[in-house]
């Protein structure tokens, strides 16, 4: 299975129509937020133009109210922390870095996605894979992406800008 992982659009609908249609064309079944939506159109904008499952995570500046995401039926909306099973992968998902430890304590992880500081990071420690897709909406650093193929157990960060449609 192939997943996207993205983090702080901030509203920025031309980097988020792209990457959207990026995978569209390589068969992403899955995407994971790690919040910084920013507002409930921009919410919809994903909704409508993803057709697979989205997992999503409320980051530090939403101008969005919780129940109105409920008429999504493609989005899982954890709150604050998310923790749920992937492809037979435990994965947890927070916005800003500090919550980490928190979501450690939902359960053991393989995998714990966070945004927030707009830098693209991937770390291995103590088995645990700890990813920061960096900022889709390319703020203060260039727009950036991850893409997970769980059969292959195998991430990387991508520039949006060096993406072809």
């Amino acid at each position: 299975m192939k997943v996207i992982i993205i983090s702080d659009i901030h509203d920025n609908h031309v980097n988020l129509n792209k990457c959207l249609s990026w995978c569209e064309n390589n068969n992403i079944e899955e995407l994971i937020c790690c919040g910084d939506v920013t507002n409930i159109e921009t919410i919809g904008t994903m909704a409508a133009s993803f057709p697979g499952t989205i997992h999503l995570v409320r980051g530090n500046i939403n101008l969005y109210k919780e129940k109105e995401i409920e008429k999504y039926a493609n989005i899982n909306n954890y709150g604050r922390l998310g923790f749920f099973k992937l492809d037979n992968y435990s994965i947890g998902l927070c916005h800003e870095p500090f919550l980490i430890e928190e979501v450690k304590k939902k359960g053991i992880c393989d995998y714990i996605f966070y945004g927030h500081t707009h830098r693209p990071w991937i770390e291995e420690k103590n088995k645990i894979n700890t990813v920061n897709p960096g900022t889709l909406g390319g703020m203060f650093q260039k727009g950036t992406f991850a893409v997970w193929d769980t059969t292959r157990n195998k991430i990387e960060l991508k520039i949006l800008e060096t993406i072809n449609k």
